[in-house]
């Protein structure tokens, strides 16, 4: 008689994946994101859920412009951690340079990306890895056990 399987009380809630970077990779990135969060009791229209989201479409959409190296994939990796009541976002790419938050002017069209993150994010930074590149990440608070909204 074998021995009875246990299950892990608490199933691993993490996601990843590598996206070509391209517009449509950035834009995968962040439907797969969405639908994650669903997965993990955050649907659309929830504060936690819309914050996270944006968070991944500027990240995604600064490895395609900012930190595309021909021939290289960026990555997207979700931790959702109870225990921190976070969301964290890695996007990893392989361009050397870190990025910067820039004041941008009014009639400029970009340089916002990085202003939009550090307002919604609970923290965020850049970490090198192994390798060429970087990881830029986010932690997005996930609101309170029983706290309404999410």
């Amino acid at each position: 008689m074998s021995a009875p399987r246990t299950q892990n009380p608490t199933p691993a809630r993490t996601f990843a994946q590598r996206f070509s970077a391209t517009r449509r990779g950035a834009r995968l990135a962040r439907l797969l994101a969405a639908h994650q969060l669903t997965e993990w009791g955050h649907p659309h229209g929830t504060e936690a859920h819309d914050v996270v989201v944006l968070v991944v479409a500027e990240l995604a959409a600064n490895a395609v412009l900012h930190g595309r190296v021909p021939g290289r994939d960026f990555a997207l990796s979700l931790s959702h951690d109870d225990s921190r009541g976070v969301v964290r976002i890695e996007v990893t790419d392989t361009h050397p340079a870190r990025p910067a938050r820039l004041t941008s002017g009014t009639d400029e069209d970009g340089g916002r990306g990085l202003l939009l993150v550090d307002a919604l994010a609970a923290d965020w930074g850049v970490d090198d890895r192994l390798g060429p590149g970087k990881t830029v990440w986010a932690d997005c608070a996930l609101p309170r056990a029983g706290a309404p909204g999410c």
